[in-house]
C-alpha cells in the first residue's frame, strides 16, 4: 500500500495530459490545421504549447509509472490507470462541457468498485520475501534442470 501515492500520481499526471491534448487541439489555428505539408503540420501541432505540455507530462506519467512498475505487480498497478478515465470525465464535463450522463456515471462507479477491489487483493513485489518473477518459460528450464 505505501507505493499508492506513486500509482495515483501516475493517474493524476496521466489525466492531465489527456486534458492539456485536448485543450491544445481545441485552441489550433485553422491555418495548422489547413496546413497541407503532414510533416510541418505535425511539428506546428506538437509545439503549440499545450500539446507540447501534455506531451511532456504523458513523459513524466510514463516515468513514474516505470517506477511503479518496478516496485509492484503489473496486476495491481495496472488497473489503477482507469481512474484517470473517471477524472478525465468528470473534469471535462466541467471544463470542456461535455456530456457526463447517467450511463457514463454508472461505468465510474463500477470503474472505481473495481479499483478499490484490487487495491484490496494485490501486493507490491517488495513487500514479498526474495521475490522472483518466474513466467512459464523459467518454470520449464527449472524443471529441466532440476
Amino acid at each position: 500500500m505505501k507505493y499508492i501515492p506513486f500509482i495515483l500520481f501516475t493517474v493524476l499526471t496521466n489525466a492531465a495530459a489527456q486534458l492539456m491534448l485536448k485543450e491544445g487541439m481545441m485552441t489550433l489555428s485553422p491555418a495548422v490545421m489547413a496546413q497541407p505539408n503532414m510533416a510541418l503540420k505535425a511539428i506546428l501541432i506538437v509545439f503549440q504549447p499545450w500539446v507540447f505540455f501534455g506531451l511532456a507530462t504523458f513523459v513524466i506519467s510514463m516515468a513514474s509509472h516505470m517506477f511503479v512498475l518496478s516496485k509492484v505487480d503489473l496486476s495491481f498497478a495496472y488497473p489503477f490507470l482507469s481512474l484517470a478515465y473517471v477524472a478525465v470525465a468528470v473534469l471535462a464535463w466541467q471544463l470542456f462541457g461535455e456530456d457526463l450522463g447517467a450511463y457514463k456515471i454508472a461505468g465510474i462507479v463500477f470503474i472505481c468498485v473495481g479499483t478499490v477491489l484490487i487495491a484490496q487483493s494485490g501486493s507490491p513485489l517488495s513487500d514479498r520475501p526474495h521475490a522472483t518473477h518466474s513466467t512459464p518459460a523459467t518454470a520449464m528450464t527449472d524443471k529441466a534442470q532440476s
